[in-house]
């Protein structure tokens, strides 16, 4: 269900715009991405699990408000995070 420290990296390095960068935007979607993507897979095999429901949820949320505010501030680089992380097909 949770996601490992050395996919979260890998994620991190992807998606950095910076050297020191681990709180972009870009970086907080991908990864909140990839916990929304574990969670649908244990959800699948495990659906009276309402606990992981709820978080999901909120996961599904955080990720749409930050999808909004990058929208908002910087398009050109939201429609690249999107299509790179396969979002809005």
């Amino acid at each position: 269900m949770s996601i490992t420290l050395e996919r979260k990296n890998e994620l991190i390095e992807e998606y950095r715009i910076g050297e020191n960068d681990r709180g972009s935007v870009q970086v907080q979607t991908a990864v909140l991405t990839e916990r929304i993507r574990n969670l649908t897979e244990h959800l699948k095999s495990n659906r009276k699990d309402y606990a992981s429901q709820r978080g999901l949820l909120l996961l599904v949320g955080r990720r749409r408000r930050l999808l909004r505010y990058l929208k908002r501030t910087n398009h050109a680089e939201y429609l690249r995070l999107i299509g790179s992380l396969g979002l809005r097909r």
